[in-house]
């Protein structure tokens, strides 16, 4: 009865992980979508809204990041809407990675297969990227590429904060091994915030859509990712 009782425990407990895999629900567009950088195409006021992005690590002043996504048969288009009242982008002349050390929006996406590859996007406030390839707990190749001609992205600031755009062709996702005609996107999405103490000194908060480890943030593993869902 007692290896009864524990596997019935087991098996509720693991029901109740698979419960808490977030999900967001990527509705279709018939046509394509204008990017602009403002989100201004009027295909985004069918599209889902998802606020609930974490910041447990620094839980103070936590400020509105607004996340949302459609398809069509041949794009992902996703808008960020973040609230910033200090935007910082510095320019070093250092290519992607002064995006590295600016206020930015982040989408991961891996493999079903946690030992692949997984495709780091992080976008800032000016619009550039830092596209990255990583192995899980091994390596992230900062110098790789998203495949040409294949990534649109646009950004633009405003009172509020700033806002980023892009469309993402399904042919390289296909093409990177992450999407297979399924409607199943694994995607993770990130912001890091970068702001001015009272000592004047820059400091980053990391907010999270999906928490991996409520004690220390870290986006580059596989339980934080969520699912992307695409509608039939």
């Amino acid at each position: 009865m007692k290896y009864v009782s524990l596997l019935i425990f087991l098996y509720y407990l693991c029901s109740s992980c698979i419960s808490q895999t977030k999900t967001y629900l990527v509705k279709k567009t018939d046509d394509s979508i204008s990017i602009t950088g403002h989100g201004s195409d009027k295909a985004w006021e069918n599209a889902n809204i998802l606020t609930e992005f974490l910041h447990p690590w620094e839980p103070e002043g936590l400020p509105s990041t607004t996340f949302r996504a459609l398809s069509s048969k041949t794009h992902l288009y996703f808008l960020y809407h973040v609230e910033d009242s200090q935007i910082i982008t510095p320019q070093g002349n250092l290519g992607e990675m002064d995006t590295v050390k600016s206020d930015r929006v982040e989408i991961f996406f891996k493999s079903a297969d946690e030992k692949k590859p997984y495709y780091s996007l992080e976008m800032d406030a000016l619009g550039r990227c830092l596209d990255s390839e990583g192995i899980f707990n091994k390596k992230i190749d900062i110098d790789w590429d998203w495949p040409e001609n294949n990534f649109i992205l646009k950004a633009s600031q405003n009172e509020e904060g700033y806002i980023v755009e892009g469309a993402i062709s399904f042919a390289s996702l296909k093409q990177l091994g992450i999407y297979h005609d399924d409607g199943i996107l694994n995607a993770g999405l990130y912001r890091g915030e970068y702001y001015h103490k009272d000592d004047g000194k820059i400091a980053i908060k990391w907010i999270s859509w999906v928490v991996s480890n409520p004690d220390k943030p870290n986006f580059h593993v596989p339980n934080s990712f969520g699912v992307l869902k695409l509608e039939n």
